[in-house]
């Protein structure tokens, strides 16, 4: 019998869903104690002058002379030998396979196409429903979902241009404002943390967006309630100083004080200290790079892109597979729109260039 080999997969970035995979290895298990079965094997034992032999069905013993082994039988007169192949009279014929088995593997065959169905019918519903959305926030198509991420994560290099001078300079925080990726995705940066609008965190939710919030101790203000409520629903935390000041301008002290302080705060209320860093105005210096380090952060994202309500602006002349887009928590105290106008203009633009948008995180 040949090998069957069976590969276990992940449902959630296969495509296969959990009813699925069950079925799959059922079939799997019943078509595996099948060919298991076909290959009993029957033994029968013959007399022969000088001692005995075991004749495998299939296989008969053979016949020298001087071996002590039977010799084939010389039918009766009267009597024909067997056909060739057909088993001699009283001789066992092949082993059957157990009853039941084909019952199963039909079972198992019946389980996977209604598993299938069940998934293109739970696929269709989700569409609908995201459709339902899109429309629900004033988009005129639903956003597009992202891709499994990659396998393996990697650091970014830092951008030509935005390295600091000095010896020493390898193990500093990169600073990028691209993920490389052949994926056509963008990711989704949310800085400060000054409105706290519960329709923000609803539109983001029933749109299925990820995004990485940057925030800063003032901007917040108090209001750790309603970024442990974004936290919940999959934002990532991360570090934005304690005061929003422009760091160049402040002495290593200061800058600790800034960077490593909000540090503190993330751990206090979350649990856990954050491992991106953007400076305010996307500012800072070799102090601000190995202030950053001390304090555990890995990397300093900054931005490619800038939304705000009903316009993007480029860092270069459009967006690229892999881009980190940057918008805040406004409102119209702030600017002339709301949050979720900014977000409808992200998304709209976003989506009719043909991207849908990752999560940070699982990329670097």
């Amino acid at each position: 019998m040949g090998k069957i080999r069976f590969t276990a997969t992940n449902p959630r970035t296969s495509g296969v869903g959990p009813a699925l995979a069950r079925s799959a290895a059922l079939l799997g298990a019943a078509l595996l104690v099948a060919g298991c079965a076909g290959t009993e094997t029957s033994v029968r034992t013959s007399s022969a002058p000088g001692g005995s032999a075991s004749e495998v069905s299939g296989a008969p013993a053979s016949g020298a002379p001087g071996s002590g082994l039977a010799g084939p039988e010389t039918p009766s007169p009267g009597t024909s030998a067997p056909a060739s192949g057909a088993p001699a009279p009283g001789a066992p014929g092949p082993a059957a396979a157990p009853r039941g088995l084909a019952e199963e593997a039909r079972q198992g065959t019946e389980a996977i196409r209604g598993a299938v169905e069940a998934e293109a019918r739970e696929a269709e519903a989700r569409k609908a429903a995201l459709l339902a959305a899109a429309r629900r926030w004033g988009l005129p198509q639903a956003p597009l979902l992202a891709p499994p991420p990659p396998r393996t994560k990697s650091l970014p290099a830092t951008r030509r241009g935005f390295g600091v001078n000095g010896p020493r300079t390898r193990g500093l925080p990169p600073v990028f404002t691209r993920v490389p990726t052949s994926d056509r995705v963008v990711f989704l940066t949310i800085d400060d943390g000054v409105d706290q609008d519960p329709a923000t965190l609803r539109m983001l939710r029933e749109l299925h967006v990820p995004y990485t919030a940057f925030l800063s101790d003032d901007a917040v203000d108090g209001g750790w309630e309603y970024f442990r409520a974004a936290h919940e629903q999959g934002a990532a935390l991360q570090n934005h100083t304690l005061l929003h000041r422009y760091l160049p301008g402040l002495s290593r002290a200061a800058q600790r004080h800034e960077i490593c302080g909000m540090q503190d705060t993330l751990r206090r209320h979350y649990g856990r200290a954050a491992t991106l860093f953007r400076p305010p105005y996307g500012s800072y210096n070799r102090d601000t790079l190995e202030v950053a380090r001390s304090c555990g952060i890995r990397a300093v994202p900054l931005w490619e892109a800038e939304v705000f309500p009903g316009r993007v602006v480029y860092r270069d002349s459009d967006l690229h597979p892999g881009d980190l887009v940057l918008t805040h928590f406004q409102g119209r105290a702030q600017w002339n729109g709301s949050m979720a106008d900014a977000l409808r203009t992200f998304l709209r633009t976003v989506t009719e260039k043909g991207y849908s948008v990752a999560r940070l995180e699982d990329y670097i």
